[in-house]
């Protein structure tokens, strides 16, 4: 009785690794974490300074009390206090990352994609036209072969059809 060796933990780990799917998805984290950066930046330095100028500059300190004034800040703050500024400036942030994606990423390589597919079919269209034309020429060739030997210019061989 044979017994198949099945692979260690170690061995499926490093081929899980290895896979090109873990790679490129840990290459987009890093790209990723990098433009968030860029993003914020654009946030705090261009968004925050178009808003404060119609109030203040941090959009953090957009708030709302639900119940009661609200008085202090931190452990000594009183009354029920809604921070919609902080969930503007995230919800800012992340139109803008969306918008950078869309517009500098995906909807060029949709274009770029499409106009691939437009040319592979005008070739696969182009080669059937050629196939088709180069068929037809050998059927007239055919046919004025048939002609010609129909006619006796040629050496007449029996009709195998």
């Amino acid at each position: 009785m044979s017994e198949k060796s099945e692979p260690s933990v170690w061995q499926g780990f490093k081929a899980f690794l290895m896979r090109g799917n873990v790679i490129d998805l840990a290459v987009a984290v890093v790209i990723g974490a990098a433009f968030t950066k860029i993003v914020n930046s654009v946030v705090e330095g261009v968004i925050n300074p178009l808003v404060g100028a119609f109030g203040t500059q941090s959009l953090d300190s957009y708030s709302s009390c639900l119940k009661g004034g609200c008085t202090g800040t931190g452990d000594s703050a009183t009354g029920v206090r809604i921070l919609w500024g902080s969930v503007l400036g995230a919800t800012l942030t992340f139109l803008i990352t969306a918008a950078v994606v869309y517009f500098l990423m995906v909807l060029p390589m949709s274009k770029y994609l499409a106009r691939q597919e437009a040319r592979r079919k005008a070739k696969e269209s182009a080669g059937e036209v050629i196939e088709v034309s180069e068929l037809e020429v050998l059927k007239e060739i055919r046919d004025a072969l048939i002609a010609q030997r129909g006619s006796g210019h040629g050496p007449s061989k029996p009709d195998r059809s």
